[in-house]
């Protein structure tokens, strides 16, 4: 049987199953499983790079637009830890919730992370995922000194994200594009966000 026509029977038998569970709504079973309440004991003590991340954020977003122009905004941030402790999920959020629909912002994301450590490389793998932009990402993400640098991975022009002034109730981050030329390097940033811890 060819894979159309045995997609269409399967489709078909499942539109005749009954459906007995809410369509929308959390989903509590999701919930606990993705949910975890610290690192993965076998790798706990790789953990910290990300780990003092975990809490919720709020922060000042500012951007440089294509037409040149400035733009500054708020937003919101939220961090846990997921899939057994052996990751790190976030989701980033501008403009923050209770203006979704502001028209005054030019800047719009509802996007999440997954960072997930990989000792065979002593390094993160970064994958974030915007469905408001349609953006997506892969990275890598390392200690550099005191700040973490996170590079992309397959993507012409490079891009480079970075957590730097890093205390206990703030940060500082970056996003940075290579616009150099005949392979140099010349990192232009178009956004960056000053964010500061409002829940442990």
């Amino acid at each position: 049987m060819d894979t159309n026509r045995k997609g269409k029977i399967m489709s078909a038998a499942l539109s005749r199953i009954p459906i007995e569970t809410p369509l929308s709504g959390p989903s509590p079973s999701f919930i606990n499983a993705l949910h975890a309440d610290a690192p993965a004991p076998d790798r706990a003590d790789k953990m910290g790079l990300y780990g003092w991340l975990i809490g919720a954020w709020e922060m000042d977003v500012h951007a440089q637009m294509p037409n040149g122009a400035r733009y500054e905004g708020k937003g919101e941030i939220h961090f846990g830890w997921v899939l057994e402790g052996r990751a790190i999920q976030d989701v980033w959020i501008t403009p923050p919730r209770d203006y979704r629909n502001d028209p005054a912002a030019l800047v719009n994301f509802y996007g999440s992370t997954f960072r997930i450590y990989d000792p065979g490389i002593d390094a993160w793998h970064v994958f974030w995922l915007d469905p408001v932009k349609q953006f997506y990402s892969r990275m890598l993400g390392r200690a550099d000194g005191a700040d973490i640098e996170q590079l992309t991975v397959n993507e012409t022009p490079q891009r480079r994200w970075r957590f730097s002034d890093i205390r206990p109730n703030s940060f500082h981050w970056t996003a940075e594009v290579d616009e150099g030329a005949d392979g140099a390097v010349k990192w232009h940033r178009h956004v960056e966000f000053f964010a500061r811890r409002v829940a442990g």
